[in-house]
């Protein structure tokens, strides 16, 4: 039994909304300084109440970038970003279903040796084989390209492990119903397995999509073009360097929208996110 006491529930309240003030204090200060001029922003200490050049910064960063660091649009970037977090999302997905389909329901001489190859690539962190692979992609001729950002990351496994272990949590039974109906392994795969699968699916692109999204090291190698600067590393091109001034109210605006798309993926998803965590359906 739960006994419920008015003082304990005030303080857990008065702790959870300390929790929430730490953690939106800093977004608070950044949309702040992207709302005021650059003078404003050095100022010591820096006012904490919106400024009035919130439209003006923003304009001016969607449309043209900074004046001192990169001149990039950051409306660009961001395109550059949402097609990178799409493609390396939905590529993901498919890819480590079809592995893990292949896996689970097909029977052929070293499929665990498969298996195990693809589960080894876990201990090989990007920075391990960043070198090979940005030969491979420079020679084939895909620096600056939308392939170059996107097909060395598109492969996961970690998603074709979770895939794995679910297939392998579905009844024999389905599988021998569909053979016995007729149905091919791929009718089998699209009509029974992926809805079966829709919330895996579901909480693994809102992951995939942040990662594709925040990625800084492969895109600072494999790009040298500002048109094509995904929107981090033109945050980091926007800081200048030397004796130039950084226009840190610009940089404030563009770190608040690269922000947008990830939180508006999670919230819109957000109730497929947490069945898929917990494994609702199952």
């Amino acid at each position: 039994m739960i006994e419920r006491r008015p003082m304990l529930d005030l303080l857990a309240h008065l702790i959870l909304l300390i929790g929430v003030l730490l953690v939106a204090f800093p977004v608070y200060v950044t949309f702040v300084a992207s709302t005021q001029t650059a003078a404003e922003v050095q100022q010591a200490p820096m006012s904490l109440l919106p400024g009035s050049h919130l439209i003006e910064n923003y304009t001016q960063v969607i449309t043209g970038g900074s004046n001192t660091g990169s001149s990039a649009p950051v409306g660009r970037m961001m395109w550059v970003s949402l097609i990178t977090a799409l493609v390396i999302s939905i590529g993901k997905i498919s890819i480590s279903l079809l592995s893990a389909f292949a896996v689970v329901y097909f029977r052929f001489p070293g499929r665990m040796l498969c298996f195990w190859m693809i589960f080894v690539t876990l201990m090989l962190p990007v920075e391990v084989r960043i070198s090979p692979t940005y030969q491979v992609v420079a020679g084939l001729g895909l620096l600056n390209s939308y392939a170059g950002l996107t097909l060395p990351l598109i492969a996961s496994a970690t998603a074709t492990f979770l895939f794995r272990q679910f297939f392998m949590t579905v009844p024999d039974e389905l599988a021998e119903a569909a053979r016995i109906d007729g149905a091919s392994p791929m009718r089998f795969f699209r009509d029974i397995l992926l809805p079966l699968s829709r919330t895996s699916i579901a909480a693994l692109f809102v992951i995939q999509f942040i990662y594709g999204w925040n990625q800084y090291l492969w895109p600072l190698l494999v790009t040298t073009q500002e048109d094509m600067y995904p929107v981090v590393i033109g945050i980091r091109r926007m800081i200048a360097g030397g004796d130039a001034a950084t226009e840190w109210n610009l940089v404030m605006a563009t770190a608040m929208l690269a922000m947008l798309p990830p939180a508006a993926v999670v919230v819109l998803m957000q109730r497929w996110f947490v069945k898929g965590l917990v494994d609702a359906e199952k």
